[in-house]
């Protein structure tokens, strides 16, 4: 009777676990603690959208399947040459991705590069039925856009998160239509947050190790709650398949474009007129600052917002529109989100205090940087002082080609620094217990670099090709 019941124990046992891994969803939820998507599967999945993009045949009479296309992979693996279209024939959609319903009249969520240079844009619900849409707007800076459809009946909709309450851990889930493959759902956890990608500093990426592939573009990332808290757009491959690194648009981020784009017809960001750096560890010792926190100003332009508020270049902006600057990445995204012509309150660390101003956004014209010529000058035969660096003064003519009241010419660099100096750049100012301290002439600047240790740092403020920055430089021993 005892070996009867053992058996059956065990009989019981194997049972469980073999259910387990054959993926029974609410016995692996209950055995294991991990959460059941189907709740969230079956409520939010009538709400995402796939879309379909054409482009119209242009240039060659000939033109082959584009590799946006889900099977031009297919037929490249195994070595068939993908069809071929002539100039005229009905052609197919050239590239797809994933959208999402934020209104029962028909508005549409996607990426921007989803439908760039779209002649035709078709979105299918999930009950099949097939819709040509409206680009109302997009913008590219955040791969926003936003589609219209028209509906004779009230359509799903997703409910908009907060992704600011999303923690590092948390599960997510992603519903798109990766390789074509319609309404599929992946599942993963926020692997990060904030992160700061190459060309991008104005959207604050979601991380997460939710597989994406081609297709999931501009589809919707879910908290569990099933919250859209924010927008599938690109991931990390050297294959060009899901590596475990995919990055979405936070949806508050997107929302703000959204509702610019409804309202105008455009975006408009807001802008207030400085040139920032990331305060290093020498610079936060240089200036007082206990941590490495806050964006650095390099540059304030000439009677812009920043400028009228009284802001100077070695300003260090720790907080803005009661937002923490943790780093000089987060200011231009503060700033930006902010509507031109209103007036926002900054914090400032300035010679080891903190102060306030208030500052009147203004509206950014574009978003590409001011260039300017090379820094003039020429040798003059002087000795290097203690750094190595070969200095002379700047002439009259110089200093008002360049726009500067004082500055010093570096003409060559001789000893060993640590530091990103170059010969031509001009040295504006010396930072010495947390204040400033102009480069008049060549004596006035050796004497206070004179007076200084020799192995310890220097942060010096310098102007190179008409930009500002400050570069913290070491002596190093021979």
């Amino acid at each position: 009777m005892l070996r009867s019941s053992r058996k059956a124990r065990d009989v019981l046992v194997w049972c469980c676990a073999a259910l387990m891994l054959l993926g029974v969803p609410a016995l692996r939820a209950q055995v294991t603690g991990l959460p059941d998507f189907t709740g969230l599967y079956e409520k939010q999945g009538p709400a995402v959208v796939s879309i379909d993009v054409r482009q119209k045949i242009r240039g060659h009479p000939m033109m082959g399947m584009s590799e946006d296309d889900p099977f031009y992979d297919f037929f490249r693996r195994f070595g068939m040459s993908p069809p071929q279209q002539r100039r005229g024939e009905p052609e197919g959609p050239q590239s797809t991705g994933s959208g999402f319903i934020i209104s029962s009249d028909g508005y549409v969520v996607t990426n921007a590069h989803v439908i760039d240079k779209a002649d035709d844009v078709k979105v299918k619900l999930t009950d099949k039925s097939e819709h040509t849409a409206t680009v109302v707007g997009f913008d590219r800076r955040t791969d926003v856009a936003l589609l219209k459809i028209d509906t004779d009946r009230p359509l799903p909709t997703v409910t908009i998160g907060d992704p600011e309450k999303l923690k590092v851990g948390e599960w997510v889930v992603a519903i798109g239509k990766p390789f074509g493959l319609e309404n599929t759902m992946t599942a993963g956890i926020v692997s990060a947050k904030g992160r700061d990608l190459p060309q991008e500093n104005l959207v604050p990426f979601i991380q997460t190790d939710t597989a994406i592939n081609p297709g999931n573009s501009g589809g919707p990332l879910f908290n569990l709650k099933g919250e859209v808290v924010g927008i599938n757009s690109l991931i990390y491959s050297r294959s060009g398949g899901f590596m475990g690194l995919s990055f979405a648009i936070p949806i508050d981020v997107a929302m703000n474009i959204v509702n610019q784009i409804k309202a105008t017809g455009k975006v408009t960001r807001g802008r207030i007129g400085v040139v920032i750096q990331e305060v290093s560890k020498d610079a936060a010792e240089a200036f007082g600052l206990k941590s490495m926190v806050g964006a650095l100003v390099n540059s304030v332009e000439k009677d812009g917002p920043a400028d009228k508020a009284g802001i100077k270049p070695g300003d260090i902006i720790l907080r803005a529109d009661s937002r923490e600057v943790q780093n000089s990445s987060e200011l231009p995204r503060i700033i930006t989100m902010l509507r031109p012509g209103s007036k926002t309150e900054l914090a400032l660390w300035r010679d080891g205090a903190t102060r306030n101003v208030t500052v009147t956004i203004a509206e950014s014209e574009d978003d590409s940087g001011a260039t300017a010529g090379r820094t003039p000058g020429g040798k003059s035969g002087a000795q290097p002082n203690h750094l190595g660096l070969v200095l002379s003064d700047l002439t009259a003519e110089q200093k008002k080609q360049l726009e500067i009241r004082n500055g010093v010419l570096i003409e060559d660099i001789r000893g060993r620094i640590r530091g990103n100096l170059q010969p031509g750049d001009v040295i504006i100012a010396v930072i010495l217990r947390g204040a400033m301290v102009e480069a008049k002439n060549v004596s006035q600047l050796n004497g206070v670099l004179g007076k200084l240790d020799k192995k310890a740092a220097v942060t010096l403020q310098v102007l190179r090709n008409g930009n500002y920055f400050f570069i913290t430089v070491r002596s190093v021993e021979e």
